[in-house]
């Protein structure tokens, strides 16, 4: 029996990738006796409709910081499952997407924020309990180090599973604690080789993550272009080697099944 479900609608990263779309920039989905749609950049719905995830199904949504290729679909995410005008649905999102950023930006629009029945800011360290209609989950913002300093990824305990996501971040001692005991690590590994650009994990730093962390399975997404000419699938075995953890490269489309046993990847879209 599956108790939760991951669902990839876009597993590419960076800033040529997210112009050029050679992999997908939509996020992902969290499909359990809540609905999750994490970081719904260009694409989303798209992505939704194409791999069959109905987004007037979505219960929350979670915006991890404020750039666009984790934001950029909210508000139509918001349009899809609020039914147009009915208030439906809470969203989770960092300080700089829900009020603004330094420059007064936000990355959705008080009048989609309105058409919600709750949301909130998350802060790292702070446990949120969500309770939705007789539901309920666990989210554990975890902290980041990223140019978003209000940023933040998660532990999700859901279905009696740990879901972890570092969102974008570079490595930073301590970083692997917040995620020990996680069935399934999501890991933003951006690029191959450590580079002048900071802020993001890249193949050594990801393998030192998961080397510490130890989750039953780790997927990487949200790979930029050098990841993508290295080859991800090449990246992950790679990875998986040094850390001695079970870790496969996300695909556009790609499932993961968690059932009561064990997750496994269904690699097929």
């Amino acid at each position: 029996m599956i108790v939760v479900e991951i669902v990839f609608l876009g597993t590419g990263g960076g800033r040529f990738n997210l112009v050029k779309q050679i992999r997908r920039t939509g996020g992902f989905r969290i499909n359990g006796s809540l609905n999750i749609h994490v970081d719904p950049g260009p694409g989303a719905l798209f992505s939704s409709i194409h791999f069959k995830q109905d987004a007037s199904d979505v219960d929350l949504l979670i915006l991890t910081h404020n750039h666009i290729d984790h934001t950029n679909d909210a508000g139509l995410m918001v349009e899809a499952f609020s039914k147009y005008k009915k208030k439906h649905g809470f969203a989770i999102g960092s300080k700089s997407v829900i009020e603004g950023d330094a420059n007064r930006d936000r990355g959705i629009s008080r009048y989609h924020l309105r058409n919600l029945e709750k949301y909130w800011i998350a802060v790292p360290g702070k446990k949120m309990e969500i309770r939705m209609r007789g539901r309920k989950i666990t989210l554990l913002p975890t902290r980041v180090r990223h140019d978003d300093r209000t940023g933040f990824g998660f532990v999700l305990e859901m279905g009696g599973k740990k879901i972890g996501y570092t969102s974008d971040t570079e490595y930073y001692w301590g970083m692997a604690a917040q995620y020990s005991g996680c069935d399934v690590l999501i890991a933003n590994c951006l690029k191959p080789k450590k580079d002048n650009v900071p802020g993001h994990l890249d193949s050594a730093s990801t393998a030192r993550l998961l080397s510490e962390a130890k989750p039953a399975l780790a997927v990487l997404t949200h790979f930029g272009m050098s990841m993508l000419a290295a080859g991800p699938e090449k990246e992950a075995v790679r990875i998986g080697k040094i850390s001695g953890v079970r870790t496969v490269s996300a695909k556009d489309g790609m499932k993961i099944k968690m059932t009561a046993e064990t997750p496994r990847a269904d690699r097929k879209a």
